[in-house]
């Protein structure tokens, strides 16, 4: 069951309020839906990034449309539809940060994407970092194309998936150290590293007269 509108309750009536939907303050739509079986959906498309061939990395209907199909497949309910427009690897997506804040408020139990380049292009350690914190917060991640992906609590299989990931995030920093490092050894090599940060260029002295 998807509604676009967490405001509206499903019987017709609205609630500016949205702790309503939880009935706070009395007839909440999701009061009476099992956390587990309360959702969310985010999807995000970048011209910059994917298979420029394949629309659903252009057009985030594409994404959203069977995402509701497996929401009405699972029996869930969605609380809200997040949709950013711009780079996976930018932190500051507005509706992932609104995400993000509603995970940790334990508005819903699942994140579902269509695949997890979605969800984040952030380094591997950051994005395991972010699937922590928010099973901390009892939510979980679910893949609907790649079907290994799903940290939700409801799966027996989760704590392997997080720790094959965190494998992974660690075999990604260790790469990233021993490039430095030979990077390092090769300018040392030819006499070029002299250690320290490197310095900032200063910008030529202006030429022309201030007033």
């Amino acid at each position: 069951m998807v509604n676009n509108n967490p405001g509206e309750k499903l019987n017709g009536s609205s609630e500016t309020d949205p702790s309503d939907l939880f009935g706070v303050q009395g007839g909440g739509y999701l009061k009476n839906v099992p956390f587990q079986n309360r959702v969310c959906i985010y999807a995000r498309v970048s011209k910059e990034e994917g298979n420029k061939e394949d629309r659903r990395y252009q057009e985030p209907e594409n994404q959203l449309e069977p995402l509701r199909h497996l929401v009405e497949a699972k029996g869930y309910v969605v609380y809200k539809e997040y949709v950013d427009r711009g780079s996976g690897a930018d932190p500051n997506r507005e509706q992932f940060n609104e995400m993000l804040h509603d995970a940790m408020l334990s508005r819903f139990s699942k994140i579902l994407v269509w695949k997890l380049d979605r969800f984040s292009r952030e380094k591997m350690s950051t994005v395991v970092g972010r699937i922590e914190k928010l099973e901390r917060r009892g939510c979980g991640i679910l893949s609907l194309t790649e079907t290994w992906l799903d940290t939700s609590k409801d799966n027996p299989m989760r704590d392997v998936i997080l720790a094959v990931m965190t494998w992974a995030a660690a075999e990604e920093r260790r790469k990233i150290s021993e490039r430095t490092k030979a990077g390092i050894a090769r300018k040392r090599a030819i006499g070029q590293w002299k250690g320290g940060r490197p310095k900032k260029k200063r910008d030529p002295p202006s030429t022309v007269e201030e007033k």
